[in-house]
Order: structure tokens, then C-alpha cells, then sequence
């Protein structure tokens, strides 16, 4: 595994039922950044972060997370993943809730007031999860994930549903837990989230069409706007897949070019 990798995937085939998800992806992740899984709902996200976990059952290929297959018990610290749901329990206090979590990963109580401070619901940590709106809730999950001070953070769309500024402030988080060291492995289908990350990496059908940065998304595509760049992406991509399908003949691409 390279040194400078957090996470890297390789062959990685993965079926649901009679459902192909991945045929053969391969991806790396460098340690230290903010990578962003975008994509439309369908295309594979949350199948390659359960992979990335050890929770997806896989086909074939290799997940090798900071320099062990991915899943294996001695990443039980070193890895933290938050689903899309919160899984939280809303009749306990959101400091009972961290005091439960912190018990079961073996993390220092004195981790319980960081996590729900870094969160800013310090003024709400004796409020039960039920009490709290949905951003409020979302943000106690994220602290959940924050226990420990893991080296991977995978978080499967953790703003789903959120305003903009309630968005922008858990991206704020994100970024100050990325800078005092940690990987964040994040997904998202709002695209102007990617210009938010160090890399991007956006999914189709299970395909990995782009991943690149935010700067050269936008250049590549000759758009200002992140929207209208992944759009332009995936009709660039969905093209190509029709070409491969249906090509033309060497004729029909000479008439083609000299109309």
C-alpha cells in the first residue's frame, strides 16, 4: 500500500442480489484530505463506503484501509463511519448518548465534552436527541463518529435534508477535523458540496467517471458552475457509452468529420 493512502481499492466487484453494483473499480484515497463521493442516488455510493468499512459483502477485489484489509478488527479505533441514518438513541440526553458510544469503543470520557463542543452543542448536551431538530440530530451522529479521534472518518451524505447554513457549518467541522489530521471520506449528490473538497470522485452506474479536484473540474469542462459540470460529465460519459455500444464505422466517421 502506498504510504501516502488512507485507502486504496482494487478489482472491487460487488453484487446485491441479481444487481451488478461495482464490476472492477479501483480508487486510492490520500491520507490527510477531504474526498468527496458525488453522484446521483443509485450510482454506488453508499456500496463503496460500506466496502471501504468492512460491512459490504464483496465478490472480488481488494479494500485495504490504513494498511489492513478493510473491516478487521484492529481498525475499530482507527475507523469511524456514519450512516445516513443517525444512529443515535433519541429517549437518552445527547451526553448520555456520547457516554454510551465513548464505553464502546473504549475512547477517554474526557473525549465526550471535545465531540459534542466541536460540535457545537454544548449548550444542548443535557437535551434528549428526540428534543432536538434534525440538524441538531445529524451533528450528535457526527460526534458519535468523532469519538476516539479516528485516522478515517466515511460519512454517507451527513447533510442530507439540511438548509444552507446549517450545510455549511457541518462542512466547517469537516474541514477543521481534516486539518488536525484525519481522512474524511464523504458523500453527497448537492454538487456545489464538491467545490468543498481536496479530491473528487464522481460515480455512474457504478462506474467511476472523474476523479480529480475541484479546480480542475471546472476547467476541464470550461464551467463555472459545479452543477452544470457534473452535468456536462455525465452527458460527456454517457456519449462515450453509447459509442462503445453502437460505433461507427471508420466511413460513417470520415462522412461525419468532413460535414
Amino acid at each position: 500500500m502506498a504510504e501516502g493512502n488512507a485507502v486504496e481499492v482494487r478489482g472491487l466487484h460487488v453484487r446485491r442480489g441479481t444487481t451488478e453494483v461495482f464490476k472492477s473499480i479501483d480508487l486510492d484515497i490520500p491520507r490527510g484530505q477531504i474526498t468527496g463521493l458525488m453522484g446521483p442516488s443509485g450510482c454506488g455510493k453508499t456500496t463503496l463506503m460500506r466496502s471501504i468499512v468492512g460491512v459490504q459483502k464483496i465478490a472480488g477485489g481488494t479494500v485495504t484501509v490504513l494498511s489492513d484489509p478493510g473491516g478487521t478488527q484492529v481498525q475499530r479505533r482507527r475507523v469511524s463511519y456514519d450512516t445516513q441514518a443517525a444512529s443515535v438513541y433519541g429517549d437518552l440526553t445527547i451526553q448520555q448518548n456520547l457516554r454510551y458510544f465513548a464505553r464502546l469503543i473504549g475512547a477517554p470520557t474526557s473525549d465526550v465534552d471535545r465531540v459534542i463542543t466541536q460540535v457545537g452543542l454544548a449548550d444542548q448536551a443535557k437535551q434528549t436527541v428526540d428534543s432536538l431538530s434534525g440538524g441538531q440530530e445529524k451533528r450528535v451522529s457526527l460526534a458519535v463518529a468523532m469519538l476516539g479521534t479516528p485516522e478515517l472518518l466515511v460519512l454517507d451524505e451527513p447533510t442530507v435534508g439540511l438548509d444552507p447554513l446549517l450545510r455549511s457549518e457541518l462542512w466547517e467541522i469537516f474541514r477543521g477535523v481534516a486539518e488536525a489530521g484525519a481522512t474524511i471520506v464523504v458523500s453527497s449528490h448537492v454538487m456545489d458540496e464538491a467545490l468543498r473538497c481536496d479530491r473528487i470522485v464522481l460515480l455512474r452506474a457504478g462506474r467511476i467517471i472523474a476523479d480529480t479536484t475541484p479546480a480542475r473540474l471546472l476547467t476541464d469542462t470550461g464551467e463555472s458552475d459545479p452543477d452544470a459540470a457534473f452535468l456536462a460529465l455525465i452527458e460527456r460519459d454517457a456519449a462515450a457509452s453509447a459509442q462503445a455500444h453502437h460505433p461507427m464505422t471508420r466511413r460513417q466517421a470520415r462522412e461525419e468529420a468532413s460535414e
